[in-house]
């Protein structure tokens, strides 16, 4: 079975939709990648969503807008993966949508929202669409995140050591060996801005960290960083940028 992913961080710069082949053989199951393409938001839509996102106060009639928008992104997104990468063979959509709140109270997430409308999708593509991973999962007890622990486990497995992965997305987050994962903080949604702010907007992003690896640590900005109660809080724990 040929199956697209799709997926678009909280630095919310892109969709990225990968593609790959699964076998199932007894109880095994293979995976094989056949590639991955990246779609951009478009300016307008970067623009809207970066407004609309939390602290910033907004409205229903702009999530629902930003719904279908950000709906018909990922479609253009999964139909051009369907194509390059499918050969027009692609069998499943797997969408995870735009994530714009994570509702945490107590250290325990009680809901969690993605935007982009699975249907633009499924009407796109032809294809059935599977959708709402998190919102499942804090329905069964989870945290919702970070989902990418379930495939570092595979990587780590085996392997010498104590080893960790240590995923620096919008929000970074942590897998250990014994399949403890969490968010531990935050990552690209804040270097980002931060690039785009002392570069005057000349550049979005530091590009394999040469920026940071320029630089020297800022003790006392450090300091009042790690002051902050969210890393004191044990694990697991999930976070966003409200």
């Amino acid at each position: 079975m040929r199956v697209i992913g799709l997926m678009s961080g909280t630095s919310y710069d892109a969709i990225d939709a990968a593609a790959a082949e699964l076998t199932l053989e007894g109880e095994d199951l293979t995976l094989r990648p056949l590639g991955m393409v990246s779609e951009a938001y478009d300016g307008a839509l970067g623009e809207a969503l970066a407004a609309a996102l939390p602290p910033v106060a907004t409205t229903l009639a702009e999530v629902c807008r930003l719904d279908t928008l950000i709906g018909q992104a990922f479609a253009a997104a999964a139909v051009r993966a369907d194509r390059e990468l499918c050969g027009g063979g692609a069998e499943l959509v797997a969408s995870h949508g735009q994530t714009v709140y994570h509702w945490v109270e107590d250290g325990r997430a009680h809901g969690t929202l993605q935007l982009g409308q699975p249907a633009w999708i499924a009407e796109a593509t032809g294809l059935p669409v599977v959708a709402d991973f998190r919102p499942r999962d804090i329905a069964a007890g989870g945290q919702g995140a970070p989902l990418v622990s379930l495939v570092d486990l595979l990587w780590l497995r085996g392997r010498a050591g104590t080893p960790v992965a240590l995923n620096l997305g919008g929000i970074a987050n942590l897998t250990a060996p014994d399949g403890t994962a969490f968010d531990s903080g935050p990552g690209c949604a804040l270097v980002d801005v931060a690039v785009r702010g002392l570069t005057g907007g000349r550049l979005n992003y530091d590009m394999d960290g040469a920026l940071a690896a320029r630089g020297t640590v800022h003790e006392p900005l450090l300091d009042r960083l790690l002051a902050e109660p969210y890393y004191a809080l044990p694990a697991p724990k999930t976070t966003g940028k409200e």
